[in-house]
């Protein structure tokens, strides 16, 4: 599959039927959260990383959840071992 496979063109009025319809995850009623000035006043740019790639990786269901029992950053801790063995075995 090439990425031109996967990608798909919409027209405003084609999502917007849809979301009418119930077809979306966002339903036609749900409320709108106006983002008012002070949002906007204490708002900063956050950046990703540079350098990271996304990958699909199956791991054993223990281990995951040892990393995940954790707390928030599982995915960086994976990280960070990952690249110690990578350097440890560099050398």
């Amino acid at each position: 599959m090439t990425a031109s496979d996967d990608t798909r063109q919409y027209s405003t009025e084609s999502l917007r039927a849809e979301r009418e319809d119930g077809k979306t995850r966002t339903r036609s009623d749900a409320a709108a959260h106006p983002v008012d000035e002070d949002f906007w006043r204490n708002a900063r740019v956050v950046m990703p990383p540079l350098n990271k790639t996304s990958v699909h990786l199956r791991l054993d269901a223990d281990v995951l959840e040892w990393f995940r029992g954790q707390g928030r950053g599982h995915l960086s801790r994976m990280n960070a071992v990952l690249r110690s063995f990578m350097e440890a075995h560099k050398r």
